[in-house]
């Protein structure tokens, strides 16, 4: 029975252009895409956030250019929080899809550091 997964994943990218935020963006999309089985219709909404270092491009404009027009899209900032585990011109996204299981992770580009766990307080 199908029900709506949240997947997550992220990449970094070489440099802050425009050509790399779209670059980057799109093969992290369609990575999560095709390990997940995932078709445009299957996405209810994309949420992207990017370090404070990515000013050339929007997240979802490169996920409208490959297609998902018709996709609820939303861009933020990354928390630049001190005592966390950061990575310069780092785009992440949360996926919220339908699905029969439980969507996987996809980690690009040293990002799946991100995945380890934090420090105990």
């Amino acid at each position: 029975m199908q029900r709506v997964y949240a997947v997550r994943g992220a990449i970094a990218l070489t440099e802050d252009t425009r050509e790399e935020v779209v670059k980057g963006t799109q093969t992290l999309l369609k990575e999560l895409m095709a390990r997940n089985r995932v078709s445009p219709d299957d996405i209810v909404s994309v949420l992207f956030t990017a370090t404070d270092d990515v000013h050339s491009e929007f997240p979802a404009a490169a996920a409208r250019l490959m297609g998902l027009s018709g996709v609820p899209l939303l861009c933020a900032r990354e928390l630049d929080v001190t005592s966390s585990l950061t990575m310069p011109l780092c785009v992440r996204v949360m996926m919220h899809i339908y699905a029969d299981a439980k969507p996987e992770p996809v980690y690009l580009g040293g990002t799946e550091r991100l995945r380890e766990p934090p420090d105990p307080v």
